[in-house]
């Protein structure tokens, strides 16, 4: 089912000090030697006078070569995929900070004695057992075979359960499957997808399409964690669901041990997905009730009564636990006479690790934008140390966790090392290695989501910059609010945009290799993943130098 397919590849989409020194006061003094086992950066003479530097350094500096001596040492097997809290994933921060050491980008986490690059914050490992099942009217379900589960586990014991059937889960407009019912605490069985035409069109969009409800449980999940809901029971009784296939394709992933914020509050419920003989059980009705349930709520175009009765049941979903210590990579760059204000560029370097024996080594997702990060910084500090430095200070930002809910950008924004008020922008780049289905054949392009979204004077820079240097085609698409993949919300400039900073986020779209074992380095292209970084670089020297930081002048959606 489409909507599986999409909702699947996007899920595999703390307790220390906060530093609070100021770029002003940061006096970290680095020498330039490189660490054992990363190439020097060699110096490139830039001529004394030289028109137009940021084409100059973004050629000398930005190059295919550089990036794929990165990409090469990141995306390899013995980096096991870098997944957040993993041996692979300290090593790539290891490597990510030694290129920093060796660029003289000054470490600003001064609270890190042993390594100030690297600020470190801890997270929970949890990984369900085996034996979990559910009882109703006498009958045990077995996990994996009849229901599996993803997010924290409330039933670590077998738990007395009284469910709640809310509908489809929605909640838009004057639509809501919530209207009557006080779920704070409660357990919830929904429908996936949503409420369609007899011609499969949904009754919620003006033209038909899907809407996020129809593509990603996730929306539901968090629906019902902001009313309280201690649980969700997804079932799908739509005819060309397979779940026993499903649950086999996706046996491994939910057996891997997943990554979460201790405190997951304000989250998404956690989810349990049961098969349709095991959802007509726990609904106790019949599938002829749930047809007519289904038709007569897409034909009123609102939630219908339903005689629909849930019987009670008993579930155990026990999971082992542990604390696990992950990192944020910080580069920093003083700027000039503009010093105090902070222009970020981000990249998340984690990926998925190792999954049924499987290095799944993110090559394009997301090791192409963390390269891409990685040549930006030496451009910038080549720069620098050839007396064209900023005038506003830079932070490289890589972040770890964004593959397990943004957790990495969540920690510096909520915990940020140099103040947000003095933080102008966030320029955020995930996948920028690959072209997608919507563009083979076409010239390069790059999406470019949320520039417009809090400053007009962004959106503007960055067409400049492109006009002015790179020429791609800028394709505007996902910033659409109502895009059903909602990619806007799924990777690490939201949570600058959630604290009101600017931000656009440079992306390539998905593709069939998006969270598989085989997004590999053979498949990026290079020629592209220049261009694209160097549009970054343009728009980030603009951002750098220019008089007045962007204003936040509108806040759409």
């Amino acid at each position: 089912m489409k909507s599986f397919s999409l909702w699947l590849a996007a899920l595999a989409l703390p307790a220390l000090v906060q530093a609070q020194t100021s770029p002003a006061k940061t006096k970290i003094k680095l020498k330039n030697v490189p660490a054992a086992g990363i190439a020097p950066h060699g110096p490139v003479p830039v001529p004394a006078q030289t028109a137009d530097y940021v084409t100059t350094y973004a050629e000398r500096y930005i190059t295919q070569e550089h990036l794929r001596r990165d990409l090469s040492v990141l995306a390899s097997d013995e980096y096991e995929g870098r997944e957040t809290g993993t041996k692979g994933q300290k090593m790539a921060a290891a490597y990510i900070s030694k290129q920093f050491a060796a660029d003289s980008l000054v470490a600003p986490v001064t609270t890190n004695t042993a390594n100030p690059y690297l600020q470190t914050f801890n997270l929970e490992r949890s990984a369900w057992q085996p034996g979990g099942t559910i009882t109703v009217g006498g009958k045990a379900y077995e996990w994996l075979k009849d229901f599996y589960a993803f997010g924290r586990s409330p039933f670590q014991q077998a738990t007395a359960v009284q469910p709640v059937f809310v509908g489809y889960g929605i909640e838009q407009g004057t639509y809501s499957d919530y209207a009557g019912h006080d779920v704070k605490g409660k357990d919830l069985i929904m429908l996936l997808g949503e409420p369609r035409t007899t011609e499969g069109k949904s009754v919620l969009s003006p033209d038909g399409s899907a809407t996020k409800w129809a593509v990603d449980f996730r929306a539901k999940a968090a629906l019902a964690a902001q009313k309280g809901a201690r649980s969700v029971f997804f079932v799908d009784f739509s005819p060309k669901a397979d779940f026993g296939k499903l649950a086999a394709r996706l046996t491994p992933r939910i057996m891997q041990p997943t990554i979460a914020a201790a405190d997951q509050a304000g989250g998404r419920a956690p989810s349990f997905f049961v098969s349709p003989a095991l959802g007509l059980k726990l609904l106790g009705t019949s599938d002829a009730t749930i047809r007519s349930y289904e038709t007569a709520t897409a034909a009123a175009r609102q939630p219908v009564a339903t005689k629909v009765k849930p019987a009670k049941f008993s579930i155990s979903a026990p999971q082992e636990r542990s604390a696990v210590s992950t990192e944020n990579v910080l580069g920093f760059l003083p700027g000039t006479d503009k010093k105090e204000e902070i222009l970020v560029v981000s990249a998340h370097y984690d990926h998925l690790g190792i999954i049924g024996g499987q290095v799944y080594n993110g090559a394009d997702d997301d090791g192409s934008g963390t390269v891409g990060m990685l040549s930006i910084a030496q451009a910038f500090t080549k720069a620098a140390h050839a007396g064209h430095g900023p005038r506003r200070s830079i932070l490289f930002l890589a972040n770890t966790g964004e593959e397990k809910g943004l957790l990495g950008s969540e920690y510096y924004t909520d915990h940020p090392v140099f103040p947000l008020a003095s933080t102008i922008t966030d320029l955020n780049i995930d996948m920028i290695g690959r072209t997608d289905d919507a563009h083979q054949g076409k010239a390069d392009y790059v999406y470019v989501i949320g520039s417009d979204k809090l400053s007009s004077q962004l959106h503007a820079a960055l067409i400049a910059a492109n006009q002015q240097h790179g020429n791609l085609d800028l394709d505007y698409r996902f910033n659409d609010p109502n895009d059903p993949n909602r990619f806007y919300y799924r990777s690490d400039h939201y949570n600058f945009a959630k604290k009101g900073i600017p931000v656009a986020f440079f992306f390539n779209g998905v593709h069939a290799d998006y969270h598989e074992a085989s997004d590999e380095i053979a498949k990026i292209e290079f020629d592209k993943l220049e261009a694209r970084a160097r549009l970054v670089f343009y728009l980030a020297w603009d951002l750098a130098n220019r008089e007045a930081r962007p204003v936040v002048d509108s806040n759409k959606p």
